[in-house]
Formats: structure tokens, C-alpha cells, sequence
């Protein structure tokens, strides 16, 4: 009989919807990594983990359904209609794709609790554009404008963050990156954002 990590893999897959599945030592847990404008829902015993930059994830749990998701996005608002492949790496796509996930997967609106990460300036000087700043200001002014319940944030600085949600139960961990991986992060985020100029 196939492992969960096989069942998952083989599982129909929704636009967007995140499909790296591993082992997760840290925890010895099955995990899910969330790549810049995917998501992902689930209810099992599962750990959905990002690491973000300028970038935010929304972490949502419903309250009564115990079912959890992550998304994560690159810039604040919505995506040219031209860029319908990539729409899930702006912020308004990337949050109704992961709140109507949820709600078709039993949750509803009301019982939502969210907690929000990201948004680091990741480039200094004038050339900066203020990414992280603009990308946290959307997802706060989303989830407040339409009645989601902000429980939680750890957000702007100049940190990256690794983000692990545990959607059983709502927890999640988060973890500033040493400087070492600072390099590295900015240049994932540099990588999605030519993809995405790329794909106009």
C-alpha cells in the first residue's frame, strides 16, 4: 500500500496547488514545500512549510473544520489578465485561491484565524521598491476587509523567515535565517520575479 507521501503526489492537482513533497527532519514528519504563488490545504498530520524574503504567506486555520493552508506571494494585488499561469504570485489571487480552497473543503470565512509572515526588505536604496512593505500592507487590508481574524504576524525587518504550518491543529513555527542564507533567498526571489516579467 503506497505512504501518504505517494498518495499525495499521485493526487489530482488544483492550479497553483503545491506539489514538492519530502521528509521533513526536523520534525520527522511528511511535509509540503510552498513555492513562490502556490498553496496548499490539507487536514492531516502534514507540515507545509515556505521559506520568504519579500514575500508573504498567509497561514489560515479554521477553528471548528481543523483544516489549515499556506499560500505564498510575491507582489500586492492582481496579476495582469495576461498572466493567468502565474496569477497565484499576487496577492489577490493568491488569497482567494487559498480561502476558497478551504471553505470547499468544509471551512467557512467566520471561523478563519490567520497569521501572516514575511514581507523583510530584502534590497536596500531606491531601486528597493519597498516590496516587503507593500505586499504586507495588502494582506493586512485583505483579511481585515473582509473579516478575517488576524491572530498572529511576524513581518517586515530584513530577515528571511522560514515558515512551517501544522494545519491539525493552527500551530505554526517560524524561523529568522542567519545571514548566511540571505544570499540565497535573494536570489530565489530575483529568479521568480524574472520568471514572472518573463512570462508578460
Amino acid at each position: 500500500m503506497p505512504g501518504r507521501l505517494e498518495r499525495l503526489q499521485a493526487s489530482p492537482r488544483l492550479p497553483g496547488q503545491a506539489h514538492f513533497f519530502y521528509r521533513e527532519v526536523v520534525f520527522n514528519a511528511d511535509a509540503v514545500r510552498v513555492m513562490p504563488g502556490e498553496f496548499f490545504v490539507h487536514g492531516e498530520d502534514i507540515v507545509i512549510t515556505t521559506t520568504l524574503g519579500s514575500c508573504i504567506a498567509a497561514c489560515l486555520w479554521d477553528r471548528r473544520a481543523q483544516i489549515g493552508g499556506m499560500n505564498h506571494f510575491m507582489l500586492p494585488g492582481d496579476a495582469d489578465s495576461g498572466l493567468a499561469a502565474d496569477a497565484g504570485r499576487y496577492g489577490t489571487e493568491a488569497m482567494e485561491r487559498l480561502v476558497n480552497t478551504l471553505v470547499k473543503q468544509g471551512a467557512t470565512r467566520k471561523t478563519l484565524d490567520a497569521k501572516v509572515f514575511g514581507g523583510a526588505a530584502m534590497m536596500q536604496g531606491p531601486g528597493s521598491l519597498h516590496v516587503g512593505e507593500r505586499n504586507t500592507r495588502f494582506v493586512l487590508d485583505y483579511l481585515r476587509d473582509r473579516g478575517i481574524t488576524l491572530v498572529s504576524k511576524d513581518v517586515l525587518g530584513t530577515s528571511p523567515r522560514k515558515v512551517c504550518l501544522f494545519p491539525q491543529t493552527g500551530g505554526v513555527m517560524v524561523r529568522r535565517l542567519p545571514l548566511t542564507q540571505h544570499s540565497l533567498v535573494l536570489a530565489q526571489e530575483r529568479e521568480a520575479r524574472r520568471v514572472v516579467a518573463g512570462s508578460v
